[in-house]
């Protein structure tokens, strides 16, 4: 496999799609980059950055079959380096009534702060560079 070429999509489920597509357009900056309503029994939203190689897919079953099961260490973390950018972020959630809530492991609260969107899963706005 050819890295470079590599796009990822993130898929879950929700039974909240307005208040979650609120928490990471408003919250978070993303962009709606395309919506679908009754494909084969789902309506969607996929959310990115234009040109980035990532983006989240929300899904909702119209016959309500349930949603995924949120657990303390499955996180999406964003690394905003930049001071600034992070700060924004943070505040832009606060707005949404968002608080922090302390991680299952420690490390994140080093650098950042975890917070759960309204389907319970988290995420982290880690204040560093990423660096493997």
């Amino acid at each position: 496999m050819d890295g470079a070429q590599i796009k990822l999509r993130v898929g879950r489920a929700t039974e909240r799609m307005a208040q979650v597509t609120a928490f990471y357009v408003d919250g978070l900056g993303f962009e709606r980059l395309a919506a679908f309503e009754d494909h084969e029994g789902f309506d969607g939203v996929i959310l990115g950055f234009p040109g980035a190689p990532y983006h989240l897919e929300f899904t909702h079953q119209r016959d309500g079959n349930g949603s995924a099961t949120p657990h303390p260490e499955t996180l999406l973390v964003f690394y905003l380096p930049d001071a600034a950018d992070w700060r924004a972020a943070v505040a832009r959630l606060r707005t949404l009534g968002a608080e922090p809530v302390a991680s299952l492991n420690p490390y994140w609260d080093r650098s950042g702060l975890t917070f759960e969107d309204p389907d319970g899963f988290r995420i982290v706005l880690q204040h560093e560079a990423w660096r493997l």
